[in-house]
C-alpha cells in the first residue's frame, strides 16, 4: 500500500497536528507514505521521519479575494503535481476540504480517495458549496472528527468517524507533570488569533475576574498580537503569549481551561486543545454545540456554556476555583473521560479505514 496525504497550510493548528499523528501511525506500521503540503512553513508536518516530503506553493492572505486566488493557484500546481505522480492503486488522503486539486486528480486517476474532514465552519457560502461538492463527487470515504460533523456535514459517502486523540508521549508528560496543587488560579485558552474563536471574550472574562490569572496562547506572532490588541486595554491579569511548540508547561500550571468560540460564527468540530487540558486534569467551559459536547458531561468534568454569557462563564470560574473538593472531583473525571481518546484506537482505526 502506498499512502499519498495531502494538506494545504502547514502550521501548529489542529488539522496538521491530527495528520501527524497519522503519518506516524502509518510509517511505524511499514506503510510507504508521501506528503504533499505547501512550501517554506514550519509547522506539525516538518520533518517527520520515514515520511516521503513534496512541496507545492502556496501562501495564505488576509484579503479573502487575494487568498482565494492564492488557494486556486495553489490547486492547479498540486492538481500538475499530483497528475505525473499517482497511481491507481494508491490510497489519497485529503487533508480538510481545502486541497481540492487533489480530489479531482484522485478521481480522475482512479485511485481511493479518503477525506478527513475537520471543519463545518467555512466562508463564503458559495466556497463551502464547491468544496463538499468536490468531496461528495470525489471521495471513496470521509472520516469526520466527530459525530456532530458527520451528522452537520452529511455525504452520499460511505463514512466513519475518526475522534482526535492525545500522542502517547503527550500522555506520558501530563502523567507526569499532574498535580491539583496549584500555585496561581488560572484560566488558559488555547486558539488561533480569530475574533471568531472567542478572543474578545476572553480579554472581557479577564476584565471581569481580576483575582484570577487569564493566559492566552495564540497562534500568532507577537507583532500579529500588537496589531489585534491596539485598540484595546489589557488588564495586568491578562498575559497573551504567540505561537508556542510546546504547551505542557501552560497545562500543568492551569486551573481551568476555557474555549469561548462564537457558535453564530464558529462551531467547533471536536476541540483537541480541550482533550489536551483533560488529560491535565483541567475542568473545561466549553460552547453548548458542536464536536465538544461529545468530551465534556456538563457538572461532571465541566460546563456547556454560551461564550457571550460572560456572567454564567464567571460564576462557574469562581464555584470551580473556590471549592477544593468540586475541583479534585472534576479533575479526576476529566483525566478519566481523556483516557478513551488514545493512540492505540487511533492507529488500528485509522489502518481499518485505509485496508477497506
Amino acid at each position: 500500500m502506498r499512502v499519498i496525504a495531502v494538506h494545504l497550510l502547514n502550521d501548529y493548528s489542529g488539522s496538521p497536528k491530527v495528520l501527524m499523528q497519522l503519518l506516524k501511525g502509518w510509517t511505524k506500521n511499514n506503510i510507504e507514505t508521501h506528503l504533499f503540503t505547501c512550501s517554506g512553513r514550519d509547522g506539525f508536518l516538518s520533518d517527520i521521519p520515514k515520511v516521503s516530503n513534496h512541496f507545492y506553493w502556496y501562501q495564505f492572505a488576509k484579503n479573502p479575494f487575494i487568498r482565494l486566488g492564492f488557494l486556486s493557484i495553489s490547486q492547479i500546481i498540486l492538481a500538475f503535481k499530483l497528475f505525473f505522480f499517482l497511481k491507481k492503486t494508491d490510497v489519497l488522503y485529503v487533508n480538510t476540504v481545502l486541497p481540492f486539486g487533489a480530489g479531482i486528480i484522485g478521481k480522475i486517476k482512479g485511485c481511493k480517495v479518503i477525506y478527513h474532514i475537520h471543519e463545518t465552519s467555512m466562508k463564503p457560502k458559495i466556497l463551502k458549496k464547491f468544496l463538499f461538492g468536490i468531496v461528495s463527487w470525489s471521495a471513496t470515504e470521509v472520516v469526520y472528527v466527530s459525530n456532530f460533523l458527520a451528522y452537520q456535514e452529511p455525504t452520499k459517502n460511505k463514512k466513519s468517524v475518526l475522534y482526535n486523540v492525545l500522542e502517547k508521549s503527550f500522555v506520558e508528560q501530563a502523567n507526569l507533570s499532574f498535580t491539583t496543587e496549584k500555585t496561581e488560579k488560572i484560566v488558559l485558552m488555547i486558539c488561533s488569533l480569530k475574533a471568531y474563536k472567542g478572543v474578545n471574550e476572553f480579554l472581557k472574562l479577564a476584565l471581569l475576574n481580576p483575582k484570577f490569572t487569564f493566559k492566552l496562547v495564540v497562534n500568532a506572532s507577537q507583532i500579529e498580537i500588537d496589531n489585534y490588541f491596539r485598540n484595546d486595554i489589557i488588564p495586568t491579569n491578562l498575559l497573551v503569549y504567540p505561537t508556542q511548540k510546546d504547551t505542557h508547561l501552560f497545562y500543568k500550571k492551569a486551573s481551568v481551561l476555557v474555549n469561548l468560540s462564537d457558535i453564530n460564527l464558529w462551531v467547533e468540530t471536536f476541540g483537541l486543545t480541550v482533550l489536551e487540558g483533560m488529560a491535565y486534569g483541567l475542568p473545561t467551559i466549553v460552547p453548548p454545540v458542536g464536536g465538544v459536547i461529545e468530551l465534556v458531561d456538563e457538572g461532571k468534568n465541566g460546563f456547556l456554556i454560551d461564550s457571550k454569557n460572560y456572567s454564567l462563564i464567571s460564576e462557574k470560574l469562581n464555584i470551580i476555583l473556590s471549592n477544593p473538593t468540586l475541583y479534585n472531583t472534576m479533575s479526576k473525571n476529566a483525566i478519566e473521560k481523556s483516557q478513551f481518546f488514545g493512540e492505540e484506537y487511533f492507529e488500528n482505526e485509522s489502518i481499518r479505514i485505509l485496508s477497506n
